[in-house]
């Protein structure tokens, strides 16, 4: 789920947990894919740490046998419980979703997870079935009269009125929606009238994006209802009226699972650490992109909310990774002395992670945690400086470019240079694109500044910052840019 404001759309049980809680408003996912997304949050670890940018290895085999969160949780005597998309299904997770190191029972997922993709969407005009990217229905006609998102809520409400009690407990819930396709009960469609919704403010590639910085957004262009429109590949842009729609179907999905998430803190207790966060945002047509796959803000924003109790409430804007969960929940519950800071990407280390806690921060220590670290660090392979049939999601052996992107409070710089994917090396005197993009005048990043001469400094810095972050040996590569 991207994060949402109140001016796309109001969800009233994550704005009530919200208002109970510690928001963080700049939170980001270190790459804006599903499997390396999760694989980093539950080990703590970033993508050029695990090895990982796509759905195809597992980091036990592939890297090292690094401790998952869930894990040390189930190591010090806490019930692990996985249901619904936590790990992302496959081999990123051994087809197991990290069973049984991570977790205490088999991780649940709902049975009609197998209708997913299935043609259930009924055309307007022909009333044929389709596989569609709108696709409000009916329950009680659909296949297992009931969505897989509702089984998952039943499945946590078992598990949080059945457990034993004289244990403590980690339970993980993944509901899937907004996640395309945009299939919920047909009724929240008539929550956001389509005369209410509004388009992107620039829903065109603007001038200045270099070209492989585009994504052609396959998924949803290969859906029946989409693919109908006859979109040119892979620069086109969505019709006006489509793009309403999508984005009326993405809050009405939205609402769906804001319901789903209200009934089920009506279950926790007030003795409990809730987090709520999501693996990565959505483009919505901004800048002419839909889905995924970038390194821009929309893409890679996401919400992240903790209750802790006896906690004040505040909204903290400093930027935070999701990679920072992790070392914030141990030390939350006291196990804080059993892990590490990795010293490297390189770091074989069992018991280390890549994050840093935000418990200083939350408790009004900002000066301290700002001194440390005030920006985020994401990443997006692609195969080619065009777009191809294969730039959203490209395997591991067609990389050959890396998009690192660092976003401070007030800016989002990226430079996307060659990487070798079979050495895990960059060369940072390669370069394919430059972005700079300044969010206190362009939210929607539509306005690339690398060219403009009054941003030199600006550049020179957050270049520099980016470097040093992400390779120890960047001094012999800088270059004046």
């Amino acid at each position: 789920m991207r994060h949402l404001t109140e001016k796309e759309v109001y969800l009233p049980n994550i704005q009530k947990l919200a208002g109970e809680s510690i928001q963080f408003s700049n939170a980001f996912a270190q790459q804006s894919l599903c499997a390396p997304s999760r694989n980093s949050i539950l080990t703590g670890r970033r993508p050029d740490a695990l090895h990982l940018y796509d759905f195809y290895s597992y980091w036990r085999d592939f890297v090292g046998n690094f401790s998952t969160m869930p894990q040390l949780f189930k190591e010090f005597g806490f019930d692990t419980y996985s249901v619904g998309k936590i790990f992302h299904p496959g081999k990123s997770s051994n087809f197991t979703d990290d069973y049984p190191y991570s977790w205490s029972e088999i991780p649940y997922h709902p049975p009609t997870e197998r209708y997913r993709n299935a043609a259930v969407c009924k055309d307007r005009k022909t009333k044929k079935l389709q596989k569609n990217l709108i696709c409000p229905v009916t329950v009680k006609t659909h296949p297992g009269r009931t969505l897989p998102d509702m089984e998952t809520l039943k499945r946590s409400i078992d598990i949080l009125s059945q457990r034993n009690r004289s244990k403590p407990f980690l339970l993980a819930v993944g509901f899937h929606k907004p996640h395309i396709p945009l299939k919920y009960p047909h009724q929240y469609l008539k929550r956001v009238p389509i005369s209410e919704v509004n388009p992107p403010n620039n829903r065109y590639m603007p001038k200045g994006m270099p070209s492989v910085a585009w994504h052609p957004w396959c998924d949803v262009r290969y859906r029946d209802d989409i693919k109908a429109l006859n979109i040119s590949f892979p620069m086109g842009i969505m019709p006006t009226k489509w793009t309403l729609k999508i984005r009326q179907s993405y809050y009405a999905a939205s609402l769906y699972v804001d319901d789903l998430i209200g009934q089920l803190m009506g279950y926790v207790d007030n003795n409990t650490i809730v987090v709520l966060t999501s693996d990565h945002g959505w483009s919505l047509g901004e800048n002419g992109l839909w889905a995924k796959y970038s390194n821009f803000d929309v893409a890679l924003k996401v919400p992240l909310i903790f209750k802790i109790p006896g906690q004040t409430p505040r909204s903290i804007t400093t930027p935070v990774e999701l990679i920072d969960i992790f070392p914030t929940l141990i030390e939350l519950v006291g196990l804080k002395q059993t892990t590490s800071k990795c010293k490297s990407f390189n770091d074989k280390s069992t018991l280390c992670f890549d994050g840093k806690s935000l418990v200083n921060i939350m408790r009004n220590n900002n000066a301290t945690f700002t001194a440390r670290k005030s920006y985020s660090i994401s990443q997006y392979p692609r195969p080619s400086v065009r777009p191809t049939i294969n730039s959203d999601k490209p395997r591991l052996k067609n990389i050959k470019i890396m998009g690192y992107s660092i976003r401070t409070k007030k800016y989002r710089y990226t430079e996307w240079i060659s990487f070798n994917n079979t050495q895990f090396t960059r060369n940072w005197n390669k370069m394919y694109g430059i972005e700079l993009y300044n969010h206190m005048v362009d939210g929607e990043e539509s306005n690339n500044l690398h060219f403009d001469p009054n941003y030199i400094h600006v550049r020179q810095k957050l270049s520099r910052m980016l470097r040093s972050h992400i390779d120890p040996n960047f001094k012999r590569a800088v270059r004046s840019i």
